[in-house]
Formats: structure tokens, C-alpha cells, sequence
């Protein structure tokens, strides 16, 4: 009997092995430039369906790695079972609460919500699940009033390595619990999240853009407002290389309150003449994605994240230098805020005040001189960075031990050796890797 043959008689969700059709379709990540070679795809059709495969992967051994979405997928997969979640799409809203299904991804939260003045935690991207997401930690354009993503879960409904399903919460298993909450999904499979909302009865965005020779007045502006930013606002600054089209600078933003509040704030940017556009605004929380309008199909891409410890003249002097040609864009985000408070999950806090994110689109290279540009921008930063990165923001190649405190990790290696000590469980960047 062959792999998907023997997955049908256990599951009644959709299995795909090679050799079916749908299946290179299936196993694909969400970044088309990462290869996963699995032994098959199964779209679980609930959480039962969850635990029927995982006690046969315990018993048979095997190993599944869980991707709802196929987002932060590193091609660390040979030969495991990849477990889709997509069926498990129920989301209910209730007294400030939101309880979402693994296959739930962050605009139909954010859609839930808004009438109801609140918002979660989410990040620029309405296409990402708010498992994977949380799971990860969760930087949000609200993390600076509000922290982690994951700090505001009340309790994950999970399949542990063995096949049994349960509630995890700070009382019924407080290891579980820490580790689910930003020490990524090597420890169980999350099947539904609970997680508080937040209020948002006003919500201002937009996007500024200018030419690219503005981008030094511009990253001026920028610094001398995240100098002295109520932790209400949140903005990044981009240098932006679309294929075909002049270079140009940017800076989205983000206010918790009302839009004349904002635009002072803000007014050190509206100094610079030359403007291009501007669709700062007054927005319903479930219109956030539209601020940096990201893509919601998959796509190829290759990126690159950094910790920076400051941004003066030296470090706008290496963002600077010259073109980001080949990348697509270089961003940097204001941290700081309530991400610097200690947050008692996985993810801790964040002492840089600034995180540096470079992402560029693969050439018939296979991406060499994408990853040469961003390799030359991050040598040049070695004095201001502390190699230290975001879980949410690890890259294929990169480490779990990237992202966490020497204690941290040996908590969570400890928890994963304890709760799945046959392997039966990968996550996308594994803590004993």
C-alpha cells in the first residue's frame, strides 16, 4: 500500500501523494521560490480529522508538519506529511473576544471586528491565518500600544504528538501554553485560537510617497518622529524598486485615535515638497491591508531581516549609499513601545528600537543577486544590528535559535523533548534544529 493509500483509510479529508493529480499544486508554499519535497499532502477536513492523522503518524512514524497557509515555509520538509488546516475556517466574535479556527486568516478577523470597534493584533497582511501568525509571536501594526500578538491568546485548542486533542490555557498547562505563544508550532498542532481584541474606534493609515532622491529628508522626518512616537502610532519607512518603474521612498503609518492627532504627529513629512501620493486616512480596521496593498496570491520571493540598535547617521548613511536594485524593497519599522516590555511568552521583548526587512523577487539566478544585495546591506550594518531576529520574520536558512534568548530556547527544547520525543511534530523552524 503507498502513502496515499494508506493516509485515505485514516483521514476523510482530500490526501494527495505523489503521482495524483493536484499534487505539485498542493505541496507548494505560499513562496513559490521555496521547494517542499513532502511524501504527500493532507487537507484535514477538522480537527478530528487532525487527530485521526496525527495517531497514525505516532504509531507509523511519521512525521507531519502543519502550514494553514503555507507562510514562512522553509522546504524543511523531506518526506513528512504536510497537513493543511484550510477546512477548519469557523470564527466567532463575541464580548471582545475572538476564537478562530487554524484555517482563519486575519481579514475575516479584522472584518468581524471592525463593527464592533475592535481590532486583533494584526500585521500589514490580511491573507496571513492568525495561527501561524500568533504562533510566531505576531509583530502587529499594533504591537507598539498593544505587544506580541501573541501575549493577547486566552487558549489554543490543540492535537498533541500523540493524537489527543485538549484545551490548553495558563491554568490547565502552563508550559504548553508559554511555548504556543510565540515559540512557533513544534510543541502541538493548534487547531483554534482564542485570543482578546482590542479597541479601535478610530483607526488612521495611509501611505506618503516621494521620489527616491527625497529619501534622505524623508528618513530625517522619519527619525525625528519615532524620536518621540506615542506608542498609539506606528510607521515604517521604505525605499521601493517596483520592476520598470522609478525608485521611490515611503512611509506607512498607523494612528490608534483621531486623524488631526495623526497629522500632527505627522507633520515633519508633510514639510518635504514633492509628494506623489497620499492615502493617509480614516479607515475601518478591516480595510489595514490596504495600507501597503501587499500581494494576496502566492508568489516567489526572498527575504532578509535585522534588529537594528539605532538609526543614525551611520546607518542611513549604509541604507542609503547607493541603489536597493535588485530588491524590491528595503523596510524599516518602528518597534519600541509595549514590543520593548517583557512579555512573559517566547518572543520576550524587543530592546531595538527598529527592525530592517529586505525582500527581493528571484531572477533566473535562483535569487543569488537578490541575497548578494541583502548580504551587502546587512555587512554593512554589522556595528548596529544585534543578529538577532523576529521569530515572524526568520528566513529559509535561518534558525529558531535566531530569534530566541539563550534561556528561552533551552525552555523550549526542554518542553519539546518532554511532549514529542518521537519527532512526530516539525515546524517550519524547529527548536532542536
Amino acid at each position: 500500500m503507498n502513502i496515499g493509500d494508506e493516509l485515505r483509510n485514516v483521514v476523510r479529508g482530500r490526501v494527495l501523494a505523489a503521482g495524483d493529480d493536484g499534487f505539485e499544486r498542493a505541496r507548494r508554499p505560499w513562496n513559490l521560490a521555496v521547494d517542499q519535497p513532502v511524501r504527500a499532502v493532507v487537507e484535514a477536513a477538522d480537527a478530528d480529522d487532525v487527530a485521526a492523522l496525527v495517531r497514525h503518524a505516532h504509531l507509523a512514524g511519521l512525521t507531519v508538519a502543519t502550514q494553514p497557509s503555507g507562510h514562512g515555509a522553509t522546504g524543511d520538509v523531506r518526506d513528512v506529511i504536510l497537513l493543511r488546516t484550510t477546512r477548519l475556517d469557523e470564527l466567532e466574535v463575541r464580548d471582545g473576544i475572538a476564537r478562530a479556527d487554524a484555517g482563519v486568516k486575519w481579514g475575516r478577523v479584522l472584518e468581524a471586528a471592525s463593527p464592533h470597534g475592535l481590532t486583533g493584533l494584526a500585521g500589514s497582511s490580511p491573507a496571513v491565518t492568525v495561527t501561524g501568525y500568533t504562533l510566531g509571536g505576531g509583530l502587529s501594526w499594533f504591537g507598539r500600544k498593544h505587544g506580541f500578538a501573541s501575549e493577547s491568546v486566552r487558549a489554543f485548542d490543540v492535537v498533541d504528538a500523540t493524537g489527543r486533542r485538549s484545551r490548553v490555557t495558563a491554568g490547565s498547562d502552563p508550559d504548553l501554553f508559554w511555548a504556543l505563544r510565540g515559540g512557533g508550532g513544534d510543541f502541538a498542532i493548534v487547531t483554534a485560537i482564542e485570543f482578546d481584541l482590542h479597541p479601535a474606534p478610530r483607526l488612521h493609515g495611509g501611505r506618503m510617497l516621494w521620489p527616491a532622491d527625497l529619501a534622505r529628508p524623508v528618513l530625517d522626518a522619519f527619525r525625528e518622529i519615532t524620536a518621540s512616537a506615542p506608542d498609539e502610532l506606528t510607521a515604517w519607512y521604505e525605499l521601493l524598486q517596483f520592476p520598470g518603474a522609478d525608485p521611490l521612498v515611503a512611509v506607512d503609518s498607523t494612528f490608534l485615535g483621531d486623524g488631526g492627532d495623526a497629522e500632527v504627529l505627522l507633520r515633519p513629512l508633510d514639510k518635504i515638497p514633492g509628494r506623489i501620493s497620499d492615502s493617509r486616512t480614516m479607515l475601518p480596521v478591516a480595510d489595514l491591508g490596504s495600507i501597503t496593498a501587499e500581494p494576496t496570491d502566492p508568489g516567489p520571493g526572498v527575504s532578509h531581516a535585522e534588529l537594528l540598535t539605532g538609526l543614525d547617521d551611520s546607518v542611513a548613511a549604509a541604507l542609503l549609499e547607493r541603489p536597493i536594485d535588485p530588491l524590491l524593497s528595503v523596510q524599516v519599522r518602528h518597534l519600541g513601545g509595549a514590543l520593548a516590555r517583557p512579555s512573559g511568552t517566547p518572543a520576550g521583548h524587543l530592546d531595538e528600537p527598529f527592525a530592517l526587512y529586505m525582500f527581493g523577487i528571484p531572477g533566473e539566478d535562483g535569487g543569488t543577486a537578490v541575497r548578494t544585495r541583502q548580504r551587502e546591506i546587512a555587512d554593512a550594518l554589522v556595528p548596529h544590528t544585534t543578529g538577532r531576529k523576529p521569530f515572524t520574520l526568520l528566513a529559509p536558512g535561518e534558525r529558531a535559535a535566531n530569534a530566541f534568548t539563550p534561556e528561552t530556547l533551552t525552555r523550549l527544547r526542554g518542553i519539546k523533548r518532554a511532549r514529542d520525543p518521537q519527532g512526530v511534530l516539525r515546524s517550519n523552524f524547529p527548536v532542536l534544529g
